[in-house]
């Protein structure tokens, strides 16, 4: 085959190939370039040819070069490369030896990676921000659990809160104890929501509020034509109807001792018989609990089982009384207005006072009494501001621990100055704060300011241990 043939072969073979192709001597020397050499390194294929790679090399257009490394290590050597137009290209070096050994030919392939590296970066990105999506998707999980209905600022409920979310995990029997109103409901629907039985039935019982002759029908159910009055189809109970789910038991203290054996069966050998059936029904279900009473106190009055009382009480759970844990007042007053506003639309505010009046107050019903309370204003209200007037006159009057009442308060302010007013109020939230906490800094997260700013505050009016 004649040399123009094989210099005709050779040039087709560089213009077709889609990988960058130099050829050097023995000495590193460029022979010849495939014409995507420009592309690649930046530099026309007239200005590489007759360069040496390791002056190419030094202006950091082959760095590192391949050529040069194969020339020393005398085999076939393949590295990664980063081009000056910003490319990433593997190149693989092939020596070229004669009959006595020595290289004559280095013939290097440079394959274009850069797509291939970006898609390797784009993944890379896509998988930490994955990593940081499931992150944020399972805080968003955990805060699903926090029910809507309430608040959980004070550090009493937030304690309560983490002891239920570990409780939730557990098959644990849970008892919620506490003054009416305090929201022992929602805590169990929130227990059930993080539970293993979440996808069940929540089923709750009101103790207090089924009749005794009609219990056991209710809770455990009867068969068809089991006794006068009976349905035709029969019904299941609400302990049936707790399968795979929760039953919650509120009020369990108004359960009559007569029934309260045949709960305690149910309970322990979770298995129910309905009325005028004959073949026993497996049920599984997560018992949890509430009372507004003391049970141990009832127990050793002989007005609730023994057994009973021991088998609620795995784990109890205590939820302070609003009067105990102030500084939720205001943000529960502000949630449900918000709530209410929406219900109503409108677009209602409270005045400084207002809150004042309803932070004096002791709150006897609780959370409960607080919502219906704020419903009352938003309907009630002539005007946009719900001012103190509106509040009921029992909440007017002095609050249970002796503080003078915010009417007497409001009375002072006539006849000063808007600033003189709105620091006489600033200071008596201080006032409140101070006597509340112990530190600047539970201060601050009470009153919406920063730290720095409530010592600036407590030293402007003077306020300290001394004038307490």
């Amino acid at each position: 085959m004649s040399s123009t043939l094989l210099e005709i072969e050779l040039n087709a073979i560089l213009s077709a190939s889609k990988d960058n192709i130099v050829i050097t001597d023995g000495k590193g020397v460029v022979l010849r370039v495939s014409p995507n050499c420009e592309a690649v390194y930046g530099r026309e294929a007239s200005f590489l040819i007759g360069k040496s790679v390791r002056e190419l090399e030094q202006e950091s257009i082959f760095a590192p070069s391949i050529t040069k490394r194969v020339l020393v290590e005398k085999k076939k050597l393949q590295i990664m490369q980063k081009t000056p137009t910003g490319r990433v290209v593997m190149a693989t070096g092939l020596p070229v030896f004669d009959d006595n050994g020595t290289i004559i030919r280095v013939i290097s392939f440079s394959h274009d990676l850069t797509e291939i590296q970006h898609l390797k970066e784009d993944y890379e990105e896509l998988r930490t921000r994955m990593e940081v999506y499931q992150t944020e998707i399972q805080e968003l999980r955990e805060k699903e659990l926090v029910p809507e209905d309430f608040v959980i600022k004070s550090q009493a409920i937030q304690m309560i809160w983490q002891l239920v979310e570990r409780v939730a995990k557990s098959d644990a029997s849970v008892v919620f104890l506490g003054e009416s109103g305090v929201g022992k409901n929602v805590f169990a629907r929130a227990l059930h929501k993080g539970s293993e039985h979440r996808n069940g039935s929540f089923i709750e019982v009101n103790c207090g509020a089924i009749p005794e002759t009609l219990f056991e029908s209710e809770m455990f159910g009867y068969e068809p034509g089991s006794f006068t009055g009976a349905g035709k189809k029969g019904k299941a109970g609400l302990i049936e109807l707790a399968n795979n789910g929760t039953l919650f038991l509120d009020e369990v203290g108004e359960l009559p001792l007569a029934v309260q054996a045949k709960l305690l069966k149910a309970i322990q050998e979770k298995t129910i018989t309905r009325i005028g059936g004959v073949k026993p029904k497996t049920i599984d279900f997560r018992l949890i609990a509430s009372t507004n009473q003391n049970l141990e106190h009832m127990v050793k009055k002989g007005q609730f089982r023994e057994d009973l009382f021991y088998r609620l009480n795995v784990i109890p759970i205590t939820i302070p009384p609003l009067r105990e844990r102030k500084e939720d007042i205001a943000t529960l007053a502000a949630f449900f207005l918000n709530q209410l506003n929406d219900k109503y639309e409108t677009n209602k505010f409270f005045h400084a006072a207002t809150i004042e009046g309803l932070l004096e107050y002791s709150w006897p019903g609780n959370v409960r009494e607080l919502q219906n309370i704020i419903e009352r204003l938003v309907i009630t209200a002539e005007t946009r501001t719900i001012y103190p007037e509106g509040l009921p006159s029992y909440i007017q009057g002095t609050s249970d621990h002796g503080h003078t009442n915010w009417v007497s308060s409001h009375h002072e302010e006539k006849g000063k100055s808007l600033k003189e007013a709105l620091e006489a109020v600033e200071v008596r939230w201080l006032k409140r704060a101070y006597n509340q906490y112990k530190t600047t800094y539970e201060m601050a997260d009470y009153l919406g300011m920063n730290q720095s700013t409530v010592v600036r505050k407590l030293k402007k009016y003077k306020i300290d241990a001394k004038s307490h």
